[in-house]
């Protein structure tokens, strides 16, 4: 159940080439974001930032893998950049930034967050077209690519990460509940009250 979605953080991570000392901004402390913070951390990232607009998932990631978090604020993209900058100490911009929302301020934040020369990476998927901040993208000569699912040796090294202890997925799971509560299981979900829940199957007992 969680090894699929570590594999797609794998390969967001991979396709951002995160190397060691690399500072890393995550968009987004859902259980992907949260997997990418953690698999940067596990390819030698010194400062991993955590990016998100609800405090308990951030709170969360803090004690997961995460150096730093930001609480997103209703303010210009330039803004809240200069506040994720400042906060992390990163005055240059961040060496790799990943967007797993795919929410529209997220990814624009990201391409002002992004250091000259660095790298871009976006993960998440959410409406079809957005207004992008191109100029900065341009002038800042950042190197932007996309990520879906995943590929050759992803789930692989998934699983090893698992199996070394480097990436503690269980820490994810905020409770399993029986198949009949499914329903309000989704609810928490979506009202970000827990990161991820397992439900157990129609015959199973919980």
């Amino acid at each position: 159940a969680l090894a699929e979605p570590l594999a797609v953080a794998v390969h967001i991570v991979r396709q951002a080439a995160v190397t060691p000392g690399q500072s890393v901004v995550v968009m987004g402390a859902g259980p992907v974001g949260l997997l990418c913070a953690a698999v940067a951390k596990a390819f030698g990232a010194t400062t991993v930032v955590s990016v998100d607009i609800i405090e308990s998932k951030l709170n969360f990631a803090k004690s997961f893998s995460s150096t730093h978090t930001y609480v997103s604020q209703r303010v210009s993209a330039e803004e809240n950049a200069a506040n994720i900058r400042k906060l992390a100490g990163l005055s240059g911009g961040a060496d790799v930034v990943i967007d797993a929302s795919g929410a529209e301020p997220s990814i624009q934040t990201s391409l002002h967050t992004v250091r000259n020369g660095g790298t871009y990476v976006q993960g998440g998927m959410g409406r079809e077209n957005i207004t992008f901040p191109i100029m900065a993208l341009c002038l800042k000569e950042v190197t932007a690519k996309g990520s879906f699912r995943y590929g050759s040796g992803d789930y692989k090294l998934a699983i090893e990460l698992i199996a070394s202890g480097k990436v503690e997925v269980k820490k994810l799971i905020s409770e399993v509940v029986a198949f009949k509560d499914a329903e309000d299981a989704f609810n928490k979900v979506k009202q970000g009250e827990v990161i991820k829940i397992l439900i157990g199957g129609p015959n199973e007992k919980v």
